[in-house]
């Protein structure tokens, strides 16, 4: 079995082979693969510091990646981070690359002193829901709702 994955902070050095990895995420929930515009994306993120890029390697390998977005508890008056993307490369998974990337999700979170770390998954995405629960995340009973803001008009 391989050595386990080590997780650190993605840099700009990393879009090519993140890009790969992004659009294969991006597949994965049915869009069409665009290379380009994954790693626009990324690029975007990165430079404007909007987002967190956790990236998982092993054996040279770029084998996962974790994004966090930052948001912020009016209530709590703190920093949230929310966990929007989680990608193992399918020839990795169920061999401790997913669970690294909470892990240091959480450890990033703490560390930048926010209040909480949340996610959002499907109730049929079972493999993820156990792997969070078996990571000590716990699920609520909260409804997200969301609206298509590029099919809205103007009112």
């Amino acid at each position: 079995m391989s050595a386990s994955a080590s997780v650190r902070c993605a840099a700009l050095a990393d879009l090519d082979r993140l890009a790969l990895l992004f659009d294969a995420y991006r597949r994965f929930y049915g869009q069409a693969s665009d290379i380009e515009r994954a790693r626009d994306w990324l690029h975007a993120r990165l430079t404007r510091g909007e987002s967190t890029v956790l990236i998982a390697e092993r054996d040279d390998a770029t084998v996962g990646f974790a994004q966090l977005y930052p948001m912020f508890s009016s209530v709590r008056t703190a920093r949230i981070w929310i966990l929007n993307d989680l990608y193992v490369d399918e020839s990795t998974r169920r061999g401790g690359v997913g669970r690294a990337l909470l892990d240091a999700a959480a450890a990033f979170a703490r560390e930048d002193g926010a209040a909480r770390l949340m996610l959002e998954t499907g109730r049929d995405n079972v493999a993820a829901r156990a792997l969070y629960r078996a990571a000590g995340w716990s699920e609520d009973d909260s409804q997200w709702y969301s609206l298509d803001a590029e099919s809205q008009s103007a009112a």
